[in-house]
């Protein structure tokens, strides 16, 4: 007990201690040491490209700057490219195969799409072409964290580009709207995320809308607030509706107050409320917003170091892969080549 008690002492000086903290497990995620891919590193572009992360940092502040919206896209955006196959850019592809055009990414924000492809002329002509951009989005993503006020995390660089564009049944693993509580827990465990990481990366939701279709069967004990949903939308069915009831344009912990009291937007929101372990970090979050900063950052981290962007080339247009005689820089041998 004395050693619990000077464990509560510690983490309330911290900022960290929630009403049922003790109750949990344990405090912090247990998987937060993730190994570093095979051909990555955390200062890849050290030599090559030094003033990488100024450029990236200056580009998306001025984007935020001009749009709140960036933020919530660009976290959509990298869970949506990393999750399937992990951090390769194979998102930003165009064409007909596109993941763009399959249903679970309907609505990627174009300004957000082009943000990136804006980084990378920049960067290549800073630097040559020896930044992917896998790389650049991962980046672009922990600036946008950094710039909610959120603590920044170490980010893997060295990625290559995919060549083609994930399979509908790679992308088919992104949980939906719709989705419960099992098979949440489910597909992030077979990602290697554990339940706080899976209430904590739901936490984006604090920033961001969806449209009509994405809640259009939502049910729940809170029938005002359902009954609110859908007449905005028989109204309206164009509406985008703030996935952030409370706060929308802030990033803070009320996302976690909304889903306390039913206000959740998506059904997938409130079936976090359905089982014991994730309603308990659900209101741990709600209690203690430094908390719920810490471990966003924490599981964002575990999100950058999926394995996958190994094979592949350094586009020199993030819609496109590099045509027949364009220069090639293979990330993991740091010479170019042609193709």
């Amino acid at each position: 007990m004395a050693a619990l008690s000077r464990a509560a002492m510690v983490l309330t000086m911290m900022g960290l201690a929630a009403t049922s903290a003790l109750s949990q497990p344990s405090l912090i995620s247990m998987t937060t040491d993730v190994p570093l891919p095979d051909g990555l590193s955390y200062d890849f572009h050290a030599l090559s490209c030094n003033n990488l992360q100024n450029m990236v940092r200056d580009a998306v502040q001025g984007a935020i700057a001009r749009d709140a919206g960036v933020v919530p896209g660009l976290l959509r955006l990298f869970f949506h490219d990393c999750f399937p196959q992990g951090c390769d850019a194979s998102i930003l592809l165009t064409g007909g195969n596109s993941e763009q055009n399959m249903g679970q990414n309907v609505g990627l924000r174009r300004s957000v799409l082009d943000l990136i492809e804006s980084i990378r002329a920049t960067v290549h002509r800073a630097c040559g072409p020896t930044v992917s951009c896998a790389d650049i989005t991962s980046l672009a993503t922990k600036e946008a964290v950094m710039q909610s006020r959120l603590p920044g995390y170490d980010v893997p660089l060295g990625r290559r580009d995919s060549l083609t564009p994930a399979t509908a049944q790679q992308v088919g693993i992104l949980p939906g709207p719709d989705s419960n509580v099992q098979q949440l827990v489910r597909t992030f465990a077979d990602r290697g995320f554990d339940k706080m990481d899976l209430v904590a990366l739901s936490g984006a939701h604090t920033v961001g809308k969806a449209s009509c279709g994405s809640f259009r069967s939502r049910a729940g004990e809170n029938a005002d607030f359902v009954r609110m949903l859908q007449q905005v939308c028989a109204r309206n069915p164009r509406h985008l509706q703030d996935l952030d009831v409370a706060t929308p344009n802030t990033f803070d912990n009320r996302y976690y107050n909304n889903l306390q009291v039913g206000r959740g937007v998506l059904n997938s929101d409130m079936a976090l409320t359905l089982d014991g372990d994730t309603k308990n970090w659900v209101n741990n979050f709600a209690g203690n917003q430094g908390w719920f900063f810490s471990q966003f950052s924490t599981s964002m981290r575990k999100l950058a170091h999926l394995p996958g962007g190994n094979i592949g080339e350094i586009r020199n247009n993030c819609f496109r892969r590099n045509g027949n005689g364009d220069s090639v820089v293979l990330a993991s041998e740091g010479f170019a080549a042609s193709v």
